[in-house]
Order: structure tokens, then sequence, then C-alpha cells
């Protein structure tokens, strides 16, 4: 490859492989890996067109700011672009987005505004809607408006949509094609590329649990009533003023634990790492492939990294909190305890362990107490207020034991115990000690319970 005089110059021509070891049914299932633009997902296509095309016209001044609502990866390939081209860039996001996304864009230099995830368009704090307020508020701001900007549906009409054909020809062509729709632009261009170039080609919708537009596609129904989804990035309350869904004839509705599992599934077998919306893509093109009765193929979107999901679909504890993945159950307080000792789950310390070690695993973990193990006994709790009082006012006692600071005077709760004895235990301020006879099974915590009422309504 040659040497490119710009990360910009590494937006699009991603590579497309096929699946070796997925069960497809009779179709060839090929994954498009727009996980690889710099920015790691298919938005930086995007983000470079709306930007680029803004400036030819003359709507964005040198230094200007740039403002729009989103998801999260519009967000980060327009901080890419806005940080390669020196404009200043305010980004309304909805708190449901992953950390690592946040992370990132504050690290290219992007200002984020964290927003309600609950609320619908047509409110105040509805994520687009603050945004073009924020950018009507704002002195010679320029609001991209990926829901309404043409320019979006553009870069994929004119340069995925194309892109796509001329790789899939090498293997004989291309059947069908399954992807999402957040802003819609990706289906759009799509749809408009393929009607003038290879009007053959299904074009698939993938949609959460929750959004409209699978029962728009299947039904002809325009609900006004959404619910709520995790997967991020995809599914919709409303059209979008941009789209175009007029060639897409066939939808599935998958749910947000579906989509997990499907993108592990994917890491498992393919070691491709996809993320959320990548599952709900993968999950529907399974339930297509398997339902043909002649071969196929079958192209599927990976839509971003999964890097940017570590501490949600990819870390077993959050799957479990949420009740994504199965546990085995006991009937007793052993289904609350999120970190069994028993399978070396629990972080614990030894009693010779010094505190800044305690201190650095608290961190590490994101926990605030912790058992003190002699041997498989447990014989200490240590927690921050124990080692803020220990250490304040004498930092140097960091290199004294965890014996120092421990509280050693344990009131243990019995595994039979009924859920309504964690009350007492948390009124006092304490995290319930669970065993069994002499055998230390866990520990459970406040937001450990609320996970397990949680998991019971849903």
């Amino acid at each position: 490859m040659p040497i490119a005089d710009s990360v910009l110059d590494l937006i699009a021509d991603t590579p497309i492989v096929r699946a070796r070891r997925l069960d497809a049914g009779p179709c060839e299932l090929y994954f498009k890996l727009e996980s690889q633009n710099p920015g790691g997902s298919i938005k930086d296509r995007i983000g470079l067109r709306m930007i680029e095309a803004a400036e030819g016209r003359g709507d964005i001044a040198p230094g200007a700011t740039l403002v729009e609502g989103t998801a999260g990866n519009t967000g980060i390939g327009l901080a890419l672009v806005a940080q390669q081209k020196g404009y200043k860039l305010i980004l309304v996001v909805p708190d449901k987005m992953s950390r690592e996304k946040i992370f990132n864009l504050k690290a290219m230099g992007a200002e984020v505004v964290l927003t309600r995830s609950d609320v619908a368009k047509g409110h105040p704090e509805y994520y687009q809607d603050l945004a073009e307020r924020i950018a009507r508020e704002t002195p010679g701001a320029y609001f991209i408006n990926q829901f309404g900007n043409p320019d979006n549906p553009a870069a994929h009409e004119h340069g995925t949509g194309p892109e796509i054909l001329r790789q899939m020809s090498e293997v004989g062509g291309l059947d069908a094609i399954v992807f999402g729709c957040g802003s819609s632009g990706t289906m759009t261009g799509l749809s408009r590329c393929f009607a003038k170039d290879a009007p053959d080609v299904e074009l698939v919708l993938a949609d959460p649990v929750g959004s409209i537009l699978a029962e728009y596609i299947n039904d002809g129904v325009l609900n006004d009533k959404s619910g709520s989804w995790m997967v991020e990035g995809i599914g919709e309350d409303f059209l979008p003023g941009i789209s175009d869904f007029s060639r897409v004839k066939q939808a599935y509705a998958i749910s947000d634990q579906e989509s997990f599992l499907a993108a592990r599934e994917l890491l498992r077998t393919e070691g491709i790492l996809g993320g959320s919306s990548t599952g709900t893509l993968l999950a529907a093109a399974l339930k297509y492939c398997r339902a043909q009765t002649t071969p196929k193929k079958v192209l599927v979107f990976v839509c971003d990294t999964g890097n940017k999901y570590l501490s949600k679909l990819y870390n077993d504890y959050w799957m479990l909190d949420n009740g994504f993945l199965e546990r085995e159950q006991h009937g007793d307080l052993r289904d609350l305890i999120l970190r069994p000792y028993s399978r070396r789950d629990t972080v614990v310390l030894q009693p010779t362990d010094l505190l800044v070690t305690a201190y650095q695993r608290m961190k590490l973990y994101e926990i605030s107490q912790l058992p003190v193990m002699d041997g498989d006994r447990i014989v200490g709790i240590l927690d921050e207020s124990d080692v803020l009082l220990h250490v304040y006012g004498d930092e140097a006692r960091f290199r004294e034991p965890v014996s120092s600071a421990m509280v050693s005077k344990l009131d243990f709760l019995d595994v039979k115990s009924p859920v309504e004895a964690l009350l007492p235990v948390f009124d006092r301020g304490q995290v319930a000690i669970v065993t069994e006879g002499d055998r230390f099974l866990g520990l459970i915590t406040r937001i450990d319970l609320l996970n397990y009422l949680r998991r019971r309504v849903q």
C-alpha cells in the first residue's frame, strides 16, 4: 500500500472477508470490515463527506464550530475530520453510549455534552433536538444534521456501494446485503446505488427490538411509540428525513441479548471483533441465510470495532448484571453473588498485601470493598473508607499492610437466608458476606441486589 499523506486518506477501501465457521445455511456469508477505517467505523465515510461537501459550498468558515447529535460513531468520524482540518466540534450524545466512545471523543478534542437516552424526538433533551438548539444558539456554528443531510447517503451512493460491487465481483457478485439503520444514510445511499447498478440485490434490514423500523418495513405500520434498546448506533423512533425505504422488503427485529451474543460468537468463531450493532446485523443475516432454499452470497457490515464495547458486551460481569448471560440458579443468595469466590472471580487481598495494592485493585476493578483472605478463610473486609481513614494525614501508611486497616470483626450471612435479610446489612453501611457453613461464597452489595431485582422484572 502507498504511504498516505493524512489519516483521512485511509478512509474507505475496507476489506471483505468470507465467513468460514458460522452456520449460514446454504449461503455464503461475507463481512465488510468497516471497523478498519481509521476512526474504527463506517461513519468515517460520512464524517469526511459531510464536512468536505459543506466546505465546497462555503457553509463552513475556517476555524468554525461544528455541532452534531450522535449515538457515537458519527461523532468519532466527525472528530477525526474536524481535528485534521482545525474545526472545533461540539457533540451531543445519549447517556447510553459506551464510555470507550466518550473517552475516544474527548481524547480527539471534541466537546461532549451528555443527555438523556430515555426521551424521544421532540423532547428538549433528546440528543438531536438539543444539538440543533446548541448550534442555533452558538454564534457562527454549523449544524451537521446527519439525519437530514443529503451528503450522508451520497457518501454511500457514490463511495461504499460501488466499492462493494467492485469487490464482490471477484466472487461472482452479490445477492443480498444486511444493514442497520440509524440516520439511514447507509441504507438510502446503497439503495440508490444498487437500483442503478445491481437492481437484483436484496436489501435486508436488521433492527433492534424497540425500534419502529422493522414493523414499518414488514407490516407497513409506522408506530409513534418506540421502546428502548441497548445496542448503540442503529434503530430509530422516527423516520429520518433522508430515509428511503422503498427497496427494503424484509426486516428482522433482533433483541439486545441476541445482538450481544452474536457479536461474541463472531469473535469466537471468525476472529472478528465487532461492536454491538454488528451483532444485530449478524443475528439477522444468519436468520435470513438459514431461511433460504438456494445458495446466495450475503454481505454483512462490521459497522465498527468491538474495542469500543470492552466494558459492555465483552465484559462478562456487565452481561451477567444485565441478564444477557445465563447463570446457574440455586434459589438462594448465591443467585445474587456476581463474583463467586469458588470460581476465583472474587477480587481479594491477603493480610500482608500493602494498602497501596488494595487501592490499586479498587481502582482497576472499580469496586469499593475487598475481602481479605488467609488461604480460603475470610479474615477481614477492607473498603475505601478504611483505607482513607488509615492514610489521611500520613500518606506513608499506604506502605503498611492491609491487616493494619481492615475490619476483622465480621458478620456473616448464611446462604439460605432470605433476600430480605440483606436490607439490615446494607442499612448498617456494610456489605453482605455470604457463607455456607465455614465456606466463604462471596460478597453481595447494594448494586448486586438492585441488579437482581431488575433481572426479575425483565
